[in-house]
């Protein structure tokens, strides 16, 4: 019979960092206090609903690894006898109302780093 392997302490799943992992782990490359790290973020996020809302450009940028943009989808007419192109059968196909979506667009340097 065949040696079974020991089981590894890391088996391949590694877990995501919560928010307070992020935190002390910038607050250790830094040498800032968590508390000021958290107030950076803050920051970062009041910025970003600032520049995405209503009366901001729809563009936010973090230097060197994301853009962030507001897409308007358009609103649709109501269509009647549509075809479902999977199964043939006729449908009517509801209106929608216009919408908005967030786009995020890694930049080179995130792009680099997978």
């Amino acid at each position: 019979m065949a040696k079974k392997k020991a089981a590894s302490k890391n088996s391949g799943v590694v877990k995501a960092r919560s928010k307070s992992e992020v935190f002390a782990a910038v607050a250790d490359d830094t040498g800032l206090a968590k508390r000021d790290i958290a107030a950076v973020f803050s920051s970062l996020e009041s910025q970003i609903k600032k520049d995405l809302g209503t009366r901001g450009p729809g563009v936010f940028s973090v230097p060197g690894l994301m853009k962030i943009q507001v897409r308007k989808k358009p609103a649709t007419k109501a269509i009647k006898g549509w075809t479902n192109p999977f199964t043939g059968e006729k449908q009517d196909k509801p209106a929608r109302p216009a919408s908005k979506t967030v786009k995020i667009r890694p930049l080179k340097k995130l792009k680099e780093m997978v």
